[in-house]
């Protein structure tokens, strides 16, 4: 009786088809792409310029089955060192070999980044990163960062940051 009600019927079917998708989309999300909200001020200003509005990023999984496609400037999403539950989005400032200048509070003035680790900075001066918990390992990375898709206003390319772009705009300044 119920099943010859045709909006039923269709709602089924469509509840049905749509239900049948959630595995496909979960497995694309877990392994392949997804989108993320950056939440903080510690990329500023790459991302979220104004706090008052929250970018959201695509995020590409699938380039990085191979950590060696991981190169400097890249904006990486990771499992924070400090507490693995929490994720956070950073720029590669180094790679494996690599010889860092570091800035405080890092104790030393370079780090020689150790193999299958990262050197990891926030844009903002002000960014707890790898000058507080040192050279990270490649085995927290989750994703590197490819686009901002929304404020609609900033969709496109991560601009680039840095201490270096930092510099080169105090200089621009002074």
């Amino acid at each position: 009786m119920f099943l010859r009600n045709p909006y039923l019927k269709s709602s089924i079917k469509g509840a049905g088809i749509f239900i049948s998708w959630i595995p496909v989309v979960l497995v694309i999300d877990k392994y392949f792409y997804s989108v993320s909200s950056v939440s903080g001020s510690s990329m500023q200003p790459a991302l979220n310029p104004f706090l008052t509005r929250k970018d959201w990023i695509f995020v590409n999984k699938l380039s990085l089955n191979d950590l060696n496609n991981i190169k400097v400037d890249d904006v990486l999403l990771i499992r924070s060192p400090t507490n693995p539950s929490k994720i956070v989005i950073k720029r590669v400032k180094g790679v494996q070999g690599d010889v860092i200048r570091t800035r405080y509070p890092y104790l030393r003035n370079r780090c020689t980044i150790p193999k299958n680790h990262l050197w990891l900075e926030g844009d903002n001066i002000r960014s707890i990163d790898s000058n507080t918990y040192g050279p990270v390992s490649t085995g927290l990375v989750i994703g590197r960062a490819e686009k901002i898709i929304y404020p609609f206003d900033r969709f496109g390319d991560i601009p680039q940051g840095g201490r270096e772009a930092r510099l080169s705009k105090l200089r621009a300044i002074g």
